[in-house]
């Protein structure tokens, strides 16, 4: 499971390599109540995301899905609001990404204030397309907010893997660096921005994605 440790002004979220970190239940929980310590600290504080081995997260987690269909609203409701609290988070959120970043993996990373991927190996993808999935809206107005027009619309519809450099190259990740530097590059952005967790920080945001988290908290119909 997922666990937090704290570096000064840097809170980093170790997300955990069983099931590819895909959004269980139980793994949902765990993030939340990190996230929850997160906001109820005090001072300057930032927070990075990592993962380990090849996956920083692969989304959805829908064999859990298939068994469960009659939570398939309550489910994707929680996802959003996942999406949503770290889009309008006023402390500054760093995704390292060591790995696959998928699907609504790719969504929780793009949610991030900032992205450090991997230079050498993973790749970012959504893989809707191809696996006859549409978007939800909440997801699409995410996706259309945080991507550049053309890029939105390749990675969209043709479900295109990007590694590091080709993810750079189109505006998804902000940065790279090498595997064993990830993490260490991520908390090198985040702690200088500590200093600028307030809450006007998080009206900001809450103003400056007005629609796409409307969309993301909306409920899901069931």
């Amino acid at each position: 499971m997922p666990k937090l440790e704290r570096d000064g002004e840097v809170f980093v979220l170790h997300l955990d390599a069983d099931n590819e970190n895909r959004f269980h239940p139980d793994w949902l929980t765990v993030v939340e109540a990190a996230l929850d310590e997160v906001d109820a600290a005090t001072g300057p504080r930032a927070l990075v995301t990592v993962g380990s081995g090849k996956f920083w997260s692969n989304g959805l987690d829908l064999d859990w899905l298939l068994a469960n269909g009659d939570q398939y609203a309550a489910y994707l409701d929680r996802v959003h609001a996942l999406l949503a609290r770290t889009l309008a988070s006023p402390v500054v959120t760093v995704a390292a990404l060591n790995g696959h970043t998928f699907a609504a993996g790719a969504m929780w990373a793009l949610a991030h204030d900032v992205r450090v991927m991997r230079s050498d190996r993973g790749f970012f993808c959504l893989p809707e397309v191809d696996l006859g999935l549409p978007f939800q809206q909440g997801m699409s107005d995410l996706l259309r907010a945080r991507l550049t027009p053309a890029t939105a619309h390749e990675a969209m519809t043709t479900g295109r893997r990007y590694g590091g450099e080709q993810a750079r190259a189109a505006g998804i990740v902000d940065s790279v660096a090498d595997a064993d530097q990830l993490l260490a590059a991520a908390v090198d952005i985040a702690r200088p921005l500590a200093g600028k967790a307030n809450p006007a920080r998080g009206q900001i945001k809450e103003m400056l994605y007005a629609q796409t988290l409307a969309s993301l908290r909306t409920p899901t119909a069931g």
